[in-house]
């Protein structure tokens, strides 16, 4: 069962939900993150196998791909000047030969289509690998709307949503994952914004796959019967496709300070580098949620040295700077509310004695994005993290559902 929270968690939302301001908008478009994004997916391929992506057909279908994402990167000037700063590994200058073994009969485009990718021709686009059965049928799902008779009800949610984004209130950030689409939800896909007015049983396909239909209101007054997944697949495929945010309560977590600000610190999430089987057959799920006084980077070095980071160097992939507020206080709170998905790992330290590391949980970035979230528009109340559907849930439908 979960934890209840305490006066104390109350007095602390308080004070969390004193004055935040937003962070700084991305300068860098969405063209720019996605191609940083395909990136980061062929340096976590190397920083795991120890080499680039190879072409051959005893390759691993995703190696080839990423192999073929490579080359395109290497040959596109506008690429080599984004990825360049970021290129630890020696990726995009470096002259490792991609096709190590026999190449396939097929060349790359054929390869891809064969797996029923299509690489589009343009520069814009060579870098995403689209599937073009369900791009055609998202579409035809995004298309087919109808006009919203209770349109009436809908117009001044859409109406309030533009003022808070004109005020800064809310704000788009690029979609990452379907866990994002949940009734009440703001998008813009196909350039409107789309309200997520229902959503119906989660159901699973026959490929093992959840989904569920939606009843998704837009801002011309039409509506559509869509699949939660074909919603997902159309914000995927719009390079301008976004999720609208939830109200942000003031300045907690921010990259900026007002005169009479103290700093608190800094929480960060780590992704470790470690070989142990559990960690890496999850990279991308197993953080650790820990704060500091010092700079980040002053925490973690020597981290291979530390049981405590698993005897193994991690990567940084998010930092919230905190002022004014009771930092120990704020990391007991997330690390309560992931408690459920805490990591149960034993390792030896550099002695051979066996160690249990602490602030290590088995949950996606977004997941500890919306926590903050939450913390921040002080909702963490309502809500509770449940580790099956990796996501928050609202305690009033789940004890409803008892």
């Amino acid at each position: 069962m979960a934890k209840q929270f305490t006066d104390d968690d109350d007095a602390l939302l308080a004070e969390l939900g004193v004055e935040v301001e937003d962070k700084k908008a991305s300068s860098r478009t969405p063209r720019e993150e996605r191609i940083i994004a395909g990136f980061e997916e062929i340096q976590r391929f190397v920083d795991e196998h120890g080499h680039a992506p190879r072409h051959g057909e005893s390759r691993d279908i995703f190696e080839r791909i990423y192999a073929v994402r490579l080359e395109r990167m290497r040959e596109l000037d506008e690429c080599r000047t984004l990825l360049e700063p970021m290129d630890r590994q020696g990726l995009i200058a470096g002259s490792e030969d991609l096709a190590a073994e026999p190449a396939d009969d097929l060349d790359d485009d054929a390869l891809l289509a064969e797996l029923g990718v299509e690489v589009q021709t343009s520069e814009l686009t060579q870098l995403r690998h689209v599937r073009p059965s369900a791009e055609k049928k998202a579409a035809e799902e995004v298309a087919n709307r109808q006009r919203c008779e209770d349109f009436s009800k809908f117009k001044p949610l859409f109406e309030q949503i533009q003022k808070e984004l004109d005020a800064g209130i809310r704000e788009t950030r690029p979609f990452e994952m379907k866990a994002e689409i949940e009734t009440s939800r703001f998008f813009i896909v196909g350039g409107q914004k789309a309200y997520v007015a229902e959503k119906g049983e989660v159901i699973t396909t026959e490929h093992g796959r959840t989904d569920a239909r939606l009843r998704v209101i837009f801002d011309n007054g039409t509506e559509s019967n869509m699949l939660m997944r074909s919603l997902q697949r159309a914000l995927n495929k719009d390079d301008a496709g976004r999720r609208i945010t939830e109200p942000t309560a003031g300045p907690l977590f921010t990259d900026q300070t007002i005169d009479g600000d103290e700093a608190s610190g800094t929480i960060y999430v780590l992704r470790s580098k470690s070989d142990l089987p559990l960690v890496a057959e999850n990279r991308d799920l197993v953080h650790k949620i820990g704060v500091t006084n010092m700079s980040v980077e002053k925490r973690i070095a020597g981290a291979h040295l530390q049981p405590t980071f698993l005897m193994a160097n991690v990567d940084v992939v998010a930092t919230y700077e905190l002022y004014n507020i009771n930092r120990t206080k704020l990391e007991n709170l997330i690390h309560r509310i992931f408690a459920p998905a805490k990591l149960d790992i034993e390792i030896k330290d550099r002695f051979g004695n066996p160690v249990v590391p602490r602030e290590w949980f088995l949950v996606p970035l977004y997941a500890i994005d919306e926590v903050v979230e939450r913390i921040k528009d002080g909702t963490i109340k309502e809500y509770q993290y449940d580790p099956n559907s990796a996501t928050l849930v609202s305690r009033a439908q789940k004890n409803a559902t008892k």
